[in-house]
């Protein structure tokens, strides 16, 4: 059985120790979609939201949501994030529209920001229901993964799906 690191002797949670580590450039892209209808997305297109365009205040949040990630997540690093981003796409579905984000997130550090950019999507998407639900609260979030990460360790890792 595999030991899991943030276990220490005595069986406690304990924040890995990094310190001997190499410093090498990370970078994470995490992906999730929200599905919704025809109404909403008509409503978006022509400006009806009043609290504002529902993307723009999405990806403020999730810049601000990378970089809370240790604030969020207990055993997390706090890391200097060097870049985030987002791309934002709508795309027509049986049943209305989907909505997919995506975030990469990059540093050069001594741990990856897998987290960073998982956080950075979840927050984005939180936002832009928290913008759209006067509209249409039967928004659904999903399938937000870990599209792919480089450096460290391990190397690269792609999610293919």
């Amino acid at each position: 059985m595999r030991n899991f690191s943030h276990w220490n002797e005595e069986g406690r949670p304990k924040m890995v120790d990094i310190s001997e580590k190499d410093t090498t450039k990370r970078t994470a892209i995490a992906r999730g979609i929200i599905t919704l209808s025809d109404e909403l997305y008509e409503a978006i297109q022509k400006g009806g939201i009043k609290k504002g365009d529902p993307l723009q205040v999405a990806q403020i949040a999730g810049i601000m949501g990378a970089k809370k990630t240790p604030d969020l997540i207990p055993m997390c690093h706090p890391i200097m994030l060097q870049g985030v981003d987002f791309e934002f796409e709508y795309t027509k579905s049986k049943s209305g529209y989907e909505l997919h984000i995506q975030a990469t997130v990059k540093c050069t550090g001594k741990t990856g920001v897998e987290m960073e950019a998982l956080t950075a999507v979840s927050v984005a998407a939180l936002t832009f229901y928290d913008m759209c639900k006067a509209v249409d609260k039967r928004m659904v979030i999903k399938d937000i993964y870990l599209v792919q990460k480089t450096g460290g360790k391990s190397g690269t890792f792609v999610h293919h799906v």
